[in-house]
């Protein structure tokens, strides 16, 4: 018989004790350890039985191989660039998301665009009927999807080994829950161990799966983070509900680049690609406004050109505001203290707000200078021309540092139309756009 014990579990990492604590030693969050009797199941339960022909499984490296055909595409260009090039067969991915942005859509919408793939999806959030009316919405008729809404794991597991499926997708794994275990299905031992026995089933038996997990308030998976290790690949689906666009970004790939980032609008017929995602973040606006310039991020391998916008404004209290949305609001005081320091200038008295036209939140290093410029753009109330984009990283001592993926950025600039570039001293050969070279932000002149 099963041996039943209390423990003490940690909610966010899942770190386990024998008796309560105020601080998790592992993750130092307060407050998370929860009571839960653990049932100790025989170990023979958390094992998939596998056919055994009488071969060792031991594999010297000099004989395995490779297939570099073992992807397969979604059809979804978007997707594919995020995954470099399709799911990998028997591969074990995570996507994660905010509730309603679009998760289920998006699943919905790789099963539309591949009709020759045999697809069993486990819905453990809505109803067959519910999941029929989404995709009436964005025109998928569903003879290769498959639906259940049968949670329990080794019930998951008999089914997706009763047919051969190209594709396993689990909505949520919070909701998936072993009748072995006696705590209620989310909590960190079920998430634990269904993730284990399903990892299994993926590696084993060359049965590719996709889960889709829920995120805590501080945009993290929810569950152990145990749970992001397991898999090989974590995406995140994130987006703005004020806005149409969607990003798919990949956090970890064991098949490819990570920070990868593709584009998605949310429309009435469902998500639709967009292949030049600059042309979302850009204005359409020809007025030059104080305040307001333009720079080149890299997403990934992606370059994006976006927006900064700046407000420096009296203030009427007795302590400034400084408000940032979409931009690290710890960097923007540190570049305001490089510009008071090292150019002169001063904002005592003065707010300062800083947004990331679009919603975009942007971190790469490159956006310095962009927010350098409409700084100084703002608080001299003279505007910057709308054909110029600034890039380069800012340190410390007021100096204008090179950035990577130089060549693109120029690239994505030619390519919307703009005429000139402000950024490190860098040679630029076989492009149209005039580069004028910055050493310190002082050689900015408006």
């Amino acid at each position: 018989m099963a041996k039943e014990r209390t423990r003490f579990i940690c909610s966010n990492c899942g770190h386990d004790s024998p008796k309560w604590q105020g601080v998790c030693p592992s993750c130092n969050e307060w407050n998370t350890f929860s009571e839960q009797k653990v049932v100790k199941a025989v170990r023979e339960k958390n094992k998939i039985s596998i056919s055994d022909d009488g071969t060792s499984n031991i594999t010297a490296l000099s004989d395995i191989r490779i297939s570099y055909a073992d992807r397969f595409s979604t059809n979804l260009k978007e997707f594919d660039r995020v995954l470099n090039g399709g799911f990998v067969r028997g591969s074990f991915s995570l996507l994660g998301g905010d509730p309603g942005i679009g998760k289920s859509t998006l699943m919905l919408q790789v099963a539309k665009n591949c009709p020759d793939k045999k697809i069993l999806y486990i819905a453990g959030e809505e109803s067959g009927s519910q999941i029929k009316q989404r995709a009436s919405r964005i025109g998928l008729k569903g003879q290769n999807l498959f639906i259940s809404s049968h949670t329990e794991v080794r019930d998951i597991i008999s089914k997706a080994r009763s047919s051969t499926y190209d594709l396993l997708i689990i909505d949520s794994i919070q909701t998936v829950f072993s009748d072995d275990l006696t705590s209620l299905p989310g909590s960190v031992q079920q998430i634990r161990e269904c993730s284990a026995l399903l990892q299994q089933l993926a590696k084993k038996e060359n049965v590719t799966i996709l889960m889709i997990g829920h995120v805590t308030k501080d945009g993290d998976i929810a569950g152990p983070r145990i749970l992001e290790h397991m898999v090989d690949t974590v995406l995140h689906f994130e987006g703005d509900k004020n806005h149409l666009y969607r990003l798919l970004r990949t956090v970890k790939n064991r098949f490819g680049p990570a920070q990868e980032v593709g584009v998605f609008e949310m429309k009435e017929g469902g998500l639709e690609e967009v292949a030049n995602p600059s042309v979302l973040f850009m204005s359409d606006s020809e007025i030059e406004v104080s305040g307001n310039s333009l720079t080149c991020v890299m997403e990934g391998t992606r370059p994006i050109l976006v927006e900064v916008q700046a407000l420096v404004t009296p203030s009427s209290y007795s302590t400034p505001q400084r408000t940032a949305s979409g931009f690290d609001q710890r960097r923007l005081s540190l570049l305001i203290a490089v510009l008071e320091k090292r150019a002169g200038l001063s904002f005592a008295g003065n707010d300062v707000y800083l947004n990331i036209a679009g919603g975009l939140k942007i971190t790469d290093p490159a956006a310095d200078f962009a927010v350098v410029s409409a700084l100084i753009s703002s608080l001299k109330d003279k505007p910057l021309k709308r054909d110029t984009i600034y890039f380069g990283e800012v340190g410390l001592g007021g100096e204008v540092r090179k950035v990577s993926f130089f060549e693109q950025r120029i690239r994505e600039a030619e390519k919307m139309g703009l005429k000139k570039v402000v950024a490190p001293k860098v040679k630029a050969a076989g492009t149209s756009v005039k580069v004028q070279s910055a050493a310190v932000i002082t050689d900015l002149r408006l």
